[in-house]
């Protein structure tokens, strides 16, 4: 059975590299005339995940109109679909290339705060477009590190994962992040973890539910504050916008380089409501595909949780 299986994850492999490596030399501007049919196809014809992005617009946007929020769906998902060719893109795309299209205008504040002997911990969300944040790590001094969820083909996350480590750093598989991040620690390696925290959690791990975009209260993820408090790391936010198609600027935050001053989840009340502001902003580049209020109004009870209500 298990070779039968691998057998066919080899061969889904061969079939769609060649796909893939040929994508990725494409020019942007046929890359984008390829989204443009692809929205048709996904949104019109597929209806990819229409129900869920609708519904999360209807909870977030009770106040607009239906054709306003329909306006914002049709929006998000052609930024979807760019979003697609840009990450197929990414793998062959030149470093001054990324670059251009993807500045970063304050590389030095990271770099400060690890000359300075110290962590850094960067929060963010599934905005614009975050797989290009891949050019940091040749930017920045310490090693930045990265978190995915293991793929079941063995051949496809290879693949992904040499690419995504061109330009430097590291990706550490979720379950492994907190051994990997001890060993930093034991090494006296500096490190500056990038973690996108806008996703629902696990229910049986969720410790903190508060209102998200207005919707709640829903579970959200404190792993963020909780590693920063516990290795002493400085907390940045990272916010990313489109300029236009192609094109985005990153900004990064300083919250404070002294986490442990402040009191259980208010560092994560910070980045929450930083998220929610540039979300309501410019929603259509948000990740509504996500069922992020699945667990709207499932409490847990006998259970140690904080839970706020405003």
């Amino acid at each position: 059975m298990f070779l039968k299986q691998n057998a066919l994850q080899q061969l889904g492999y061969i079939l769609l590299y060649p796909l893939i490596f040929l994508f990725s030399r494409l020019p942007f501007w046929i890359l984008y005339r390829i989204s443009d049919v692809l929205y048709i196809i996904i949104y019109y014809l597929a209806g990819y995940r229409k129900k869920v992005v609708r519904k999360n617009l209807e909870l977030v946007f009770p106040d607009k109109r239906a054709t306003e929020r329909r306006k914002i769906e049709k929006q998000f998902y052609r930024h979807f679909t760019d979003l697609f060719v840009e990450m197929v893109k990414s793998f062959h795309i030149s470093l001054p290339e990324l670059q251009k299209r993807f500045v970063i205008h304050n590389v030095k504040l990271l770099n400060n705060i690890s000359d300075s002997g110290q962590n850094i911990i960067v929060v963010g969300g599934h905005y614009a477009n975050w797989e290009w944040i891949i050019s940091l790590a040749s930017q920045t001094k310490a090693s930045p590190i990265a978190t995915y969820l293991k793929i079941n083909n063995p051949y496809f996350e290879r693949f992904m994962l040499k690419n995504r480590l061109r330009f430097g750093g590291e990706l550490i598989e979720t379950k492994n992040l907190r051994k990997i991040l001890k060993k930093y620690h034991t090494q006296n390696k500096l490190f500056i973890l990038g973690l996108l925290a806008d996703q629902s959690p696990q229910l049986l791990r969720a410790k903190y539910w508060r209102s998200f975009l207005g919707v709640g209260p829903v579970p959200v993820f404190t792993g963020p504050e909780e590693l920063a408090k516990q290795y002493n790391a400085a907390f940045v936010y990272m916010t990313i916008n489109k300029i236009k198609r192609g094109y985005y600027n990153v900004d990064f935050e300083l919250i404070t380089k002294n986490s442990k001053k402040f009191k259980n989840y208010e560092l994560t009340d910070i980045y929450i409501d930083k998220m929610a502001y540039q979300i309501k902003a410019a929603p259509q580049y948000y990740l509504w595909t996500h069922n992020r209020f699945k667990h709207l109004g499932k409490i847990p009870k006998n259970r140690n949780i904080t839970v706020k209500n405003n």
